[in-house]
């Protein structure tokens, strides 16, 4: 099996779906910790040039979140609820609160490639394909890429 290093982003030429994947040097159960303890979570998802601070933050089936990012004076905040927190899988939805009609349906789920390796697939269902491709227009990749090194990071350096 070959280790995916970089993320890949693809999207589904049929429907307004956004598709990560990407190898970490975690288990199944650090990385489903690093989405759901606030506390990790801040540390690592979106761009280096953003810090996160939770708003409020219940990992739990049926639970609720909300996060702000800020760099400078830009504040961009984020909210959603969690449909199922599993060990294996969570889906969640999540909305940018500049576009709140954009409410897209998330799925995690953690492949254990064994020797402590984890592939993380991720998809984003969203309402139409000119929201996904704005999606993909904003600079994502940034956020994701940088997001998942600094996730990496904190693993390999056993901090989750």
């Amino acid at each position: 099996m070959n280790k995916i290093v970089e993320t890949t982003i693809e999207a589904d030429p049929k429907l307004p779906i956004i598709r990560l994947t990407r190898d970490f040097a975690a288990t199944p159960a650090q990385l489903l910790r690093a989405h759901t303890d606030p506390e990790i979570f801040v540390q690592w998802s979106g761009p280096d040039s953003l810090t996160n601070t939770i708003d409020y933050w219940d990992a739990r089936t049926g639970g609720s979140w909300r996060y702000v990012a800020r760099r400078g004076d830009e504040e961009y905040a984020f909210r959603g609820t969690f449909h199922e927190v599993g060990p294996e899988r969570i889906v969640q939805t999540f909305t940018f609160e500049g576009q709140p009609e954009g409410v897209a349906l998330e799925t995690l789920w953690f492949e254990d490639l064994g020797d402590g390796r984890t592939r993380l697939h991720a998809q984003s269902l969203v309402d139409s394909f000119e929201g996904r491709d704005a999606w993909l227009r904003s600079g994502m990749e940034v956020g994701v890429n940088e997001g998942y090194a600094k996730l990496e990071r904190l693993a390999t350096e056993h901090k989750i």
